[in-house]
C-alpha cells in the first residue's frame, strides 16, 4: 500500500516549510526541544479532520466511478504543478515567532488551531491520496485511513526533526536565505518531476 511514489511525495510534502513548520521551528529556536515535541504533535492531531473528512467523502466515489478517478487525477496533477511553480517563485524568509511561558497544553491547543483553521489542507488531501489507492481494491477506504495514517506518522517524525534543528543549529540552517532558497528550488523541481510521472500514470 505504501508506494516508493506515495512515500517520497508524502516526504516532499511535509519537509516544504509552511505555517506548521513554521510554528515548530520558532518554537525550538525560543523554547527548545521539548517545546518543539510538542508543537509538532499538536499540527499532526490538526490535520486529523482534513484526513478524515477526505476518506469518508471520497471512498464511495472512487469504488463506483472510474471518471471520478480520472478526474481526481488531474486534480492531483494540476495542484503538484502549482506546488512546484509556487515553491519556485516563493522568496519570502522565516518570521519565527515569540512564545512567553507555554505550557505543553498550551502549545498543543495553538499548533492544533494553527492546522484545523487551514482550508487548504482539506483541499490537498482532496487531491492528493486517492492517487495512491490500488487499482480495484476491495477495501478503498481502509487504504485511506492507511494512507492517512503515514502521513501522519511522517508528519510528527520530521516535525520533531525541524523542531530539533532549528534549536541545534539557529542561524546557520534555519535562518540562512540561501538555504532556504536551494530548498524551496529542489522541492519545487521534485513537484514538477512527480505531477509529470502522475499525468501518465494509468488506473
Amino acid at each position: 500500500m505504501f508506494s516508493a511514489e506515495f512515500l517520497l511525495t508524502s516526504l516532499i510534502v511535509v519537509l516544504i516549510p509552511g505555517t506548521g513548520v513554521v510554528f515548530t521551528v520558532s518554537t525550538g529556536l525560543t523554547l527548545g526541544r521539548r517545546a518543539s515535541f510538542y508543537a509538532s504533535l499538536g499540527c499532526t492531531l490538526g490535520i486529523v479532520p482534513h484526513l478524515l473528512a477526505t476518506a469518508l467523502g471520497l471512498a464511495a466515489v472512487m469504488h463506483t466511478s472510474a471518471l471520478a478517478f480520472q478526474l481526481l487525477k488531474y486534480a492531483g496533477v494540476a495542484y503538484l504543478f502549482y506546488l512546484a511553480i509556487a515553491t519556485w517563485r516563493d522568496h519570502s524568509v522565516f518570521e519565527p515567532q515569540t512564545i512567553h511561558r507555554a505550557s505543553a497544553i498550551s502549545l498543543v491547543t495553538r499548533a492544533f488551531l494553527l492546522n484545523i483553521f487551514n482550508p487548504k489542507l482539506t483541499i490537498f488531501f482532496l487531491a492528493f491520496l486517492p492517487q495512491f489507492v490500488q487499482p480495484g481494491t476491495a477495501s478503498p477506504l481502509l487504504q485511506l485511513f492507511g494512507l492517512s495514517a503515514m502521513f501522519m506518522v511522517m508528519t510528527f517524525v520530521i516535525f520533531v526533526l525541524y523542531g530539533l534543528l532549528a534549536h541545534a543549529f539557529r542561524r546557520s540552517v534555519i535562518e540562512s536565505p540561501h538555504v532556504q532558497d536551494w530548498l524551496r528550488r529542489s522541492f519545487a523541481v521534485a513537484f514538477a518531476g512527480l505531477g509529470a510521472q502522475l499525468a501518465f500514470a494509468e488506473r
